[in-house]
């Protein structure tokens, strides 16, 4: 029997990585590394021409495989062969052809579920209710406060308060608007709070809204190769080597600096009182969110960025170059192709 397939939505550095070593413990899950397959190649589909020419699906089809093979956390077990996800499209599609990779996972540990952790997916969610099979949401939110103190650190995503307090907010939003639309039996709302505060209870319960079985090994996740491969991988992904830090909440109010706290607020702060987080500041100071600061905000934003890239790891950086020269041989190639024409 095919699988069925669940995304996770939100926003990255909210626990997904965690949750996702946690599902793929499970015989019955198979949640392997997102390549973020969507949110990469849908905007390149310009390059390739109308899908609908099988020549042209080819190529996409033959440049996702190459790019899934490259992910920075290998996807153990798993064989991808272009040419037969090209025959097994029922249409030429990139959503058609998400599915059909995530399948291959499931079926390489005959799981009743893949599960695709690339939460920014939330943003085709139209396309995805379209699909002729019907996906399962788990919804994952964590104190958004938080979820900024752990940006700053990252390699990835925006690094000043303004700038991850807007995507923050607008991904909530998103994320809430499809929770809000869609039949209850298809979605799980989850706090990252509740996840560490009381593992076993609330991965039993996503357990039963999923209709498997739970076992002990889903929270014994750090002991597994496929959480040693992702902490190897990566730096953000350390912490998957090690049991559930219950303390970890709250970072924010010893990390954050200056006025922080109140430009997170002042931007997100509806959004934080909707999923039941308390704020510490009135949100009275309006001119912390003026248009002339935020002319300043971007310059600084772009400058803490490179802080933290030019201070990565070496080896973080060597793990992404793969999939960003496979990019780059894209856009170069496929540019040249539509100039000939």
């Amino acid at each position: 029997m095919k699988a069925s397939g669940i995304q996770i939505i939100g926003t990255q550095r909210s626990g997904s990585n965690l949750l996702r070593v946690i599902l793929d413990q499970s015989p019955e899950i198979a949640s392997p590394h997102p390549p973020h397959i969507l949110v990469t190649f849908h905007p390149l589909l310009n390059l390739y021409g109308p899908l609908e020419d099988d020549d042209n699906y080819k190529n996409l089809v033959n440049d996702v495989v190459e790019y899934v093979k490259a992910n920075p956390v290998p996807w153990e077990g798993v064989v991808l062969n272009a040419d037969e996800l090209f025959n097994e499209s029922a249409v030429n599609s990139l959503f058609e052809l998400n599915r059909l990779i995530y399948e291959k996972a499931a079926e390489s540990k005959q799981a009743k579920y893949w599960c695709c952790k690339s939460m920014n997916n939330v943003y085709f969610a139209d396309e995805l209710e379209a699909q002729p099979d019907k996906l399962k949401y788990i919804y994952l939110y964590r104190d958004g406060r938080d979820v900024a103190a752990s940006f700053k650190k990252a390699v990835v995503g925006d690094k000043h308060i303004y700038h991850i307090a807007t995507q923050w907010k607008k991904d909530q939003d998103a994320s809430l608007a499809l929770v809000k639309q869609i039949p209850a039996e298809r979605v799980f709302s989850l706090s990252y709070e509740n996840l560490i505060g009381d593992p076993e209870h609330t991965v039993r319960k996503l357990c039963d809204f999923l209709e498997i079985g739970y076992n002990d090994r889903m929270l014994e996740y750090y002991t597994s190769n496929t959480s040693k491969l992702a902490a190897a991988s990566g730096e953000m992904w350390s912490n998957l080597e090690k049991p559930i830090i219950k303390t970890n909440t709250g970072k924010y109010l010893k990390e954050f600096q200056e006025n922080d706290l109140e430009i997170f607020e002042l931007v997100a702060g509806d959004v934080l009182l909707e999923l039941g987080y308390p704020l510490h500041t009135d949100r009275s100071d309006k001119a912390l969110i003026g248009k002339d600061k935020l002319p300043v905000y971007f310059i600084d934003n772009q400058l803490l960025k490179q802080a933290v890239i030019s201070s990565a790891k070496k080896q973080d950086m060597e793990n992404r170059q793969g999939q960003a020269a496979i990019l780059e041989k894209i856009k170069t190639r496929n540019s040249y192709s539509v100039q000939q024409h």
